[in-house]
């Protein structure tokens, strides 16, 4: 088994964490959560499993196409044990949720393992600072689409450093995406935050009018931003914003956490995704492989929310399971569309 380290390694004494707040300031439940419940016409896929399974689902299945109306939440979510291993199988029922401090009106579709549309990004880092990294990260990256894209999926692929540079638009082919990935040349500073908000905005935010799909973002970096106009929570406000979330994998192979590694688990946990922390080059392909487990793992749930408004307030997601033996990774929120949106 490769060497791989998500919390393993300590951060450096003579280092201070960047202060990075949050995007929205978290707020209390403000009623008990209780188990979700079927609404009427709900379309819940049936499962004849009784317990959890721990193993690998198969990805195989046709696209799941869902039609999302703009009063209603697609909420999708990662469930684990405290070993990290991913747990499906589980039922609407294992769940409580309360939407900005409420539970839902209605659940209008619960699907385990979901099949639905993926629209995943590549965002590499390709800044001075990786040079020597670069070939491994394009190699690993290319083995990554070969393996998660299916028919109804799209990708895309993107370097930055002070610069964006879409080498491929969103296409499912992949050998246009592998050329995309060849095409990217190390060199100069990093702007991460003003990349990312860009991404979100540019490719993630116009993602409209194909039903319900998961927004992917994976972002290959070592987090350090010495370029950015923008901030960290400029980023992790447009990611929200899309409904993005983002997956990093750092190019940080020292024994020791650095304020780059920080600053990539705080965007990562905000979007509901997780940061991974290779600790030898070779074992990137290890975060690339995690990161396809899981998005074969996740859940669907598409609810209809309480006191829903249409004035670009943002919204806090409390989603947690009964079990207490189970923790649920999900974003921590999102932005309700303007009624000019």
């Amino acid at each position: 088994m490769p060497a791989f380290a998500q919390d393993s390694r300590a951060v450096e004494s003579n280092i201070a964490a960047p202060q990075i707040s949050p995007a929205v300031p978290a707020q209390l439940p403000a009623q008990p959560i209780t188990r979700l419940q079927a609404s009427a016409g709900q379309q819940s896929v049936p499962t004849s499993q009784q317990t959890p399974d721990t193993t690998t689902p198969r990805s195989s299945e046709p696209v799941t196409t869902i039609k999302v109306q703009a009063n209603e939440v697609n909420l999708i979510f990662t469930v684990t044990d405290k070993k990290g291993r991913f747990i499906t199988g589980l039922k609407r029922e294992s769940f409580g949720l309360l939407d900005d401090g409420r539970p839902p009106v209605a659940v209008l579709n619960f699907t385990q393992q979901t099949n639905l549309p993926l629209r995943v990004g590549i965002m590499i880092d390709t800044s001075s600072s990786i040079r020597q990294r670069f070939q491994f990260e394009q190699d690993s990256a290319i083995e990554f689409l070969r393996q998660i894209l299916h028919s109804g999926d799209l990708a895309f692929i993107e370097g930055f450093d002070i610069k964006i540079d879409v080498s491929q638009s969103f296409t499912n082919d992949i050998t246009l995406l592998k050329q995309g990935i060849q095409k990217l040349r190390p060199g100069g500073g990093t702007a991460i935050f003003d990349a990312l908000q860009k991404t979100c905005h540019d490719q993630m935010l116009t993602v409209h009018g194909e039903g319900a799909v998961r927004r992917i973002l994976i972002l290959v970096s070592d987090g350090d931003d010495n370029y950015s106009r923008s901030h960290a929570s400029d980023a992790i406000k447009m990611c929200q914003r899309a409904e993005t979330i983002v997956y990093a994998i750092s190019t940080n192979i020292s024994p020791s956490k650095s304020k780059g590694d920080e600053v990539l688990r705080v965007i990562s946990e905000a979007t509901g995704g997780q940061a991974f922390y290779p600790v030898r080059i070779e074992d990137v392909a290890t975060g690339f492989h995690r990161i396809q487990e899981e998005l074969r793992s996740q859940y669907s749930l598409i609810y209809r929310p309480a006191n829903f408004k249409n004035d670009g307030s943002f919204r806090t997601i409390n989603l947690q399971a009964f079990d207490r033996r189970y923790r649920v990774r999900v974003h921590t929120g999102y932005f309700a569309p303007r009624v000019s949106d």
